[in-house]
């Protein structure tokens, strides 16, 4: 069935209803998946992404709005090929499912080049890369959603506009090539004007074309320059709706407290004063902890602080130093991985000047602004859950279940996303809130969580140990042999929510590392897991977050042994390797005024990290104030391939570098009897403006491929850092935060 001959002439999107009106797309799939727009489809189903209705245009985006500017990106996609102007459409966020799976999700982490793989090893990474097609994965994560994105929605975008002049055709009994459009409207021969809204109805009859040509970007009016973005006068206004914004008729508010030893369940609770208080309407047993739910969420806070509760022991090392131990452990068991095993790493090259590193990095939080919550209400047989979630899909199927209902008799409504960095990428503040809602039947509930409570029970990103030897020799480098050793984010993470832990060689453990741009003969990189029950998830960058410092570090220590330039040792191993990487570093050298010498006072540090993609080299610059760092003035190059809107590429490096440079001051996430000691800001704390430096990014578009823009700027920016207060201090810090060994300005 075509997507063009819709049944119903009235039907429900998010929360839009069109009537008389048409819904494009494209992107035929090869077996039946559902369509959102057209629940009757049958051979073949279409992702939709357009709408044209009596009321305009709508343009969907199947991706959440997270304040990396992807609703206005990936309508501008759209918009492009359909000849609409970005201030006269309305963006939706796409319903949960399968029909907008994430294609890019396992194949843009593909390295710069292709390395010598096992079959099994190649076998996998084609698996990963349907995975995200064959289990319909809705995902906002990993820097896909442009990529993703890219063909899918400006071929919607075209097939929309060849549809609705195929209908003016019929309508002036014209050939359909005789018609131009512009500014939402079809243009007749003699310049008449038929907007699109009263072509809807007649273009609903027509077939759209399948491979509809796209305009070279040669001609791009809108792409490839900044736009206004359309979420912000919602958000400069204070009408923009967060998950914690959600309000329904009727509505009670909750809150929930957990075993604060992760994944140990509860002995015992006295919920007795809780109950007395006023406005308290229930506490819920949820097996690992409670759900209060009363009259407001203030109320709520207080009730559930008053539950007396028996926690039992956690199931992991219950310390900090134990946790680390277990990691350390891993080195002693065979490795997971080798991706990258070239010439010989076992032998010392003859004359050659040996170095050796560890490097140790924290866990980590998430610590999105908005902490998580959900609403969600069970009438009857039907669930709807709100809020802000990057795994739609997932939410939908998980929610299912805890509620006892079919994933297909669940509506999720994504708002936008208060900050998500990976966290909203997890479903269990969705499935809490499902559960309350199975105690509540026909009433909405909204399950906020504390700030406390959301730190506490954060999926980490893990803590990792590195232990990194290597060579140089007549300036350069001879030998780089690398051992990573931490959990694994994508076994645990895609065990938890997808029930099953990818075999073989994991690469997201040692991304960042074995991939990197470097002309290195003997050049190894191992990957080794630890095993422990510590819940740990995907945090902006994922392994590259850890193994851009790990990797560049190892890279500048190489540098000073060579007595070389750190800068220009860089590029020496790199020039014949991948131009655009060379390019970044040549960016930066320009930016920054570099010249590897440094005033009293004053330290520089460069680093440089290939990730989803992207190359990104960045210079910090850091000053002694009577004693205290401060992080002066920083830049960044990175090439992207194709920069669709140039603004927000350089506002998402400039995001990912003080989100990085964040974590390399101050982050860190302790236990103590298996329980997180860091609960709010006071004690997990970020740079704030005042002490955040001032930034420059030039964004080149060399590289062959679009790639992303939402994580690259973080892995860098660590070891830029950290270098640079090598040269400040004449002191190399292999472990984070470093504000355990120096004072900065915050």
């Amino acid at each position: 069935m075509s997507l063009g001959k819709i049944a119903r002439r009235s039907f429900l999107i998010g929360s839009a209803a069109v009537a008389g009106g048409v819904a494009f797309g494209v992107w035929y799939a090869r077996k039946p998946v559902d369509n959102p727009l057209d629940p009757e489809g049958e051979a073949l189903a279409l992702n939709p992404y357009v709408i044209v209705d009596r009321a305009g245009v709508s343009i969907v985006v199947p991706r959440a709005e997270m304040g990396q500017g992807v609703r206005t990106t990936l309508a501008a996609l759209v918009a492009e090929e359909l000849d609409v102007e970005m201030d006269a459409i309305r963006t939706l966020h796409g319903p949960a499912s399968d029909s907008y799976y994430n294609g890019a999700l396992a194949g843009l982490g593909l390295p710069f080049k292709d390395y010598a793989m096992s079959d099994l090893q190649h076998a996998i990474r084609e698996q990963m890369g349907v995975m995200g097609k064959a289990l319909g994965l809705q995902v906002t994560g990993g820097s896909t959603s442009t990529v993703d994105a890219f063909d899918k929605m400006r071929h919607a975008g075209a097939a929309a506009r060849e549809t609705l002049k195929a209908a003016a055709a019929e309508r002036l009994g014209v050939p359909a090539d005789a018609l131009s459009t512009r500014a939402g409207a079809v243009i007749a021969p003699d310049g008449a004007r038929l907007p699109y809204p009263e072509l809807a109805e007649a273009a609903a009859r027509i077939d759209p074309p399948r491979a509809p040509a796209l305009r070279p970007a040669a001609e791009w009016r809108i792409l490839g320059t900044s736009q206004p973005r359309v979420d912000m006068v919602e958000k400069a206004t204070g009408t923009a709706r967060f998950g914690l914004d959600v309000r329904l008729p009727g509505m009670k508010f909750a809150t929930v407290r957990m075993n604060p030893r992760l994944g140990a369940p509860m002995r015992s609770f006295d919920a007795s004063a809780a109950e007395e208080m006023p406005g308290v309407e229930r506490v819920i047993d949820l097996g690992t902890g409670i759900a209060v739910v009363a009259s407001n969420t203030w109320l709520a806070f207080r009730a559930a602080a008053a539950v007396e509760i028996d926690w039992a022991e956690a199931p992991y090392p219950d310390t900090t130093e134990a946790l680390f131990a277990e990691i350390a452990r891993a080195f002693d068991a065979a490795p997971n991985s080798a991706l990258r095993d070239e010439g010989d790493a076992d032998t010392l090259p003859e004359g050659a000047t040996e170095i050796a590193a560890e490097y140790r990095v924290p866990y980590l939080a998430h610590a999105t602004m908005e902490p998580v919550n959900a609403t969600a209400l069970l009438d009857g047989d039907r669930l709807e859950v709100w809020g802000g979630f990057q795994s739609p899909t997932l939410v939908r199927d998980h929610c299912a279940e805890a509620a006892g209902v079919a994933p297909e008799a669940v509506r999720v409504h994504t708002t936008y996303l208060g900050g998500g960095f990976g966290r909203r990428g997890e479903v269990d503040f969705a499935v809490l809130a499902a559960i309350v809602a199975r105690e509540m039947p026909g009433k909405p509930v909204q399950v906020a969580w504390s700030r406390e409570e959301d730190m506490g029970h954060d999926f980490y990103r893990p803590g990792a140990l590195a232990r990194f030897r290597g060579a140089v020799r007549d300036g350069r480098a001879v030998l780089l042999d690398g051992a990573i050793a931490a959990q694994s984010v994508t076994r645990e993470s895609a065990q938890r929510l997808a029930g099953f832990a990818p075999p073989g060689a994991d690469k997201g453990h040692v991304e960042g590392a074995y991939d990197q741009p470097y002309a290195i003969p003997n050049y190894r990189i191992r990957g080794h897991l630890a095993e422990m029950k510590l819940p740990i998830g995907f945090w902006r960058a994922v392994g590259a977050s850890f193994n851009g410092f790990f990797h560049d570090s190892f890279i500048d220590e190489l540098a000073h042994a060579a007595g070389a330039d750190p800068l220009e040792f860089r590029l020496a191993h790199m020039r014949e390797v991948h131009a655009p990487s060379a390019g970044v570093l040549d960016a930066v050298r320009e930016m920054s005024g570099w010249t590897g010498e440094t005033p009293d006072g004053t330290g520089r540090g460069v680093a440089f990290t290939y990730s989803f993609g992207t190359p990104t080299a960045q210079v910090v610059e850091v000053v002694d104030e009577d004693g205290a760092i401060r992080i002066a003035r920083a830049w960044i190059a990175c090439d992207v391939g194709t920069a669709l809107d140039p603004r927000i590429v350089e506002s998402q490096m400039v995001s990912g570098l003080l989100y990085g440079l964040s974590a390399a001051v101050m982050g860190e996430i302790t236990f103590e009897g298996g329980e997180a000691q860091q609960g709010n800001f006071p004690d997990y704390d970020a740079l704030r403006i005042h002490s955040a430096p001032a930034v420059e990014v030039r964004v080149l578009e060399t590289a062959e491929r679009l790639s992303g823009v939402g994580e690259p700027g973080t892995p860098p920016s660590m070891p830029a850092l950290a270098n640079a207060v090598f040269d400040l201090t004449g002191e190399r810090v292999r472990e984070l935060p470093l504000a355990r060994r120096f004072d900065f300005v915050t």
